[in-house]
């Protein structure tokens, strides 16, 4: 079991790497990630008292989950040193779509200043949807959120990734209901342009953006999954589910995607991105529409094999409901391997909690053995926001992992 931190070992922080059962599939219930992750007082099956909360060291981020023990082991984590002075930047290409890359972004413009997103076209659903349907061309809400998540931290850059996600309201039938400011933004240039690439180059200057958005593929494309369980009246059937949208909300297991058009031509621009990268990064997200999509691009799949850039797999924190219920953690890396024959990973950086527990960690470390790579265990979930359960990563504390994990290459 690895930990990142510090190289002269110095300000280390005792945790525990996770408890039996974080989440349905990875073992651990839900109750119990809820109750650590939100900080609420909570004892764990038979009666065992929980961890005490982890001191952090001086200067090192507080805001991480508290952790729990049943039967797992105790990992030590080092608080991160900053990169030596003068050294230059890690150039990072992240890969993904949705919330998940909006994560990953957010944490990655802390660490580095040559930061390029490559970000899924498939979306059909919502705003993104009726642009594409009337409009024709890409569907512009994951590029949108991505631009968003590169903006500054000073009033400039946090207005304008406020008015980039503003929707309109009024009536629901209304012609702007719903729509997403930037996603008609981006929509305005890239019929003014003609260049896709081009136009979100220039929202990303008008934002002050740190760091560039691509597409995947300059054409927009559809998923397809294999889904078993589809049809409530024959549940033992497989049938072929057309549409991010319409994966989302039918019901039944997904076993496989693929792309249409298949082997969509990726974008030259973010081919020569990965062949640049120090670093690619892969994840978090949804598994069968942000995150496996990248690896049926014949482009991106043999940039990233021929790149020499180290390859980095942010892990979930649960399976998703709808998407990936019933899978094991393991059996999410075996799914990108059916996916991508010949995928060779470094690094999975998964976060302590769920799945630090042996039930959880021991098959997930083979599985990533597999792929040439090796797990690396950090806190990485956020506490629970007020009226919301769902999990999600914690800019801050992904930051801090990043920074150790590229200081330690």
């Amino acid at each position: 079991m690895t930990s990142v931190g510090s190289a002269d070992g110095s300000d280390r922080l005792s945790a525990s790497a996770g408890f039996a059962g974080v989440v349905p599939g990875w073992g651990v219930r839900r109750d119990h990630y809820r109750q650590a992750v939100s900080g609420a007082p909570h004892s764990m099956p038979g009666g065992i008292p929980a961890a005490a909360p982890v001191q952090p060291a001086p200067g090192a981020v507080t805001n991480a989950p508290a952790a729990a023990a049943e039967d797992a082991p105790t990992v030590e984590f080092k608080a991160f040193a900053p990169p030596p002075g003068g050294a230059p930047a890690p150039r990072v290409v992240a890969l993904g779509g949705g919330h998940g890359l909006y994560a990953t972004l957010s944490a990655l413009r802390t660490v580095t200043d040559a930061l390029t997103a490559i970000v899924t076209v498939a979306d059909n659903g919502g705003s993104s949807g009726r642009i594409r349907r009337e409009l024709g061309g890409l569907p512009p809400g994951d590029l949108r959120m991505a631009l968003a998540a590169l903006c500054g931290d000073d009033e400039w850059g946090r207005t304008w990734a406020d008015v980039l996600q503003h929707r309109f309201g009024g009536p629901a039938d209304g012609s702007l209901h719903g729509h997403a400011v930037g996603n008609l933004l981006i929509a305005a240039l890239w019929e003014r342009l003609g260049d896709p690439v081009g136009a979100l180059d220039w929202v990303g200057r008008l934002l002050g953006a740190r760091g560039r958005v691509l597409p995947m593929s300059t054409v927009p494309l559809e998923i397809e999954a294999l889904v078993a369980g589809a049809d409530p009246a024959d549940p033992a059937a497989t049938g072929v589910i057309r549409g991010q949208h319409e994966l989302a909300v039918t019901p039944g297991r997904v076993r496989s995607v693929r792309l249409s058009p298949p082997r969509p031509p990726a974008a030259p621009d973010a081919v020569a991105a990965i062949r640049a990268a120090d670093w690619t990064v892969l994840g978090p997200g949804s598994w069968f529409t942000s995150v496996i999509p990248h690896l049926l691009v014949p482009g991106l799949a043999a940039a990233m094999a021929e790149s020499r850039a180290r390859k980095l797999l942010v892990f979930n924190l649960s399976p998703q409901p709808g998407e990936t219920d019933g899978y094991t953690a393991e059996q999410h890396l075996e799914i990108l391997a059916d996916h991508c024959p010949g995928l060779r990973l470094d690094l999975v950086l998964a976060d302590e909690l769920s799945c630090g527990a042996p039930r959880v960690y021991v098959p997930l470390e083979k599985a990533a053995a597999t792929l040439g790579a090796r797990v690396v265990l950090a806190p990485l979930a956020a506490p629970y926001r007020a009226g919301d359960k769902s999990p999600r990563h914690d800019h801050a504390l992904l930051a801090r992992a990043f920074r150790g994990v590229f200081a330690q290459a």
